[in-house]
């Protein structure tokens, strides 16, 4: 029995010096848990700040886009305008493209008459002259056709 009084007594020992070493670290323990209560603590209302904002931050882009929308709609018509000023210019161009063309073949056919038929001086003239106004009036006859 008097082992076992002596064992036990060790054991008591073993387990106070056990205690009075761990008392440091496990107060440590007790510090980090206090500051993790804190934080915690702090918690709620950091994410209920942090929601808020976010809410206004959305409201705000929600805003501008309505914004950007309506400036967007206003301005549409003026592109459609633009667009169709554009495509009105590109089919002038082309037609005065087209009569330009007609004039230089016409004009090369009326000089290849000229020379194929040895017509020089007035005659020539008057032949090259004429096929211009002939040109001139099928010009003035597309561009009121054009314009209509």
């Amino acid at each position: 029995m008097i082992w076992i009084g002596i064992g036990l007594i060790i054991i008591g020992i073993a387990l106070m010096a056990l205690v009075v070493f761990l008392i440091k670290p496990l107060n440590n323990l007790a510090g980090v848990f206090s500051s993790l209560q804190k934080t915690t603590d702090e918690l709620p209302k950091t994410v209920e700040d942090i929601t808020s904002q976010t809410t206004q931050t959305l409201g705000t882009g929600v805003e501008t886009l309505n914004q950007v929308n309506n400036q967007v709609r206003e301005l549409s018509p003026l592109f459609h305008i633009v667009g169709d000023a554009g495509r009105a210019t590109n089919h002038l161009t082309s037609s005065m493209v087209n009569a330009v063309d007609e004039m230089k073949v016409n004009t090369q056919n009326g000089s290849d008459f000229t020379t194929r038929k040895n017509l020089e001086g007035i005659y020539g003239a008057l032949t090259l002259g004429y096929l211009l106004f002939q040109k001139n009036k099928e010009m003035k006859k597309e561009r009121n056709t054009i314009n209509m």
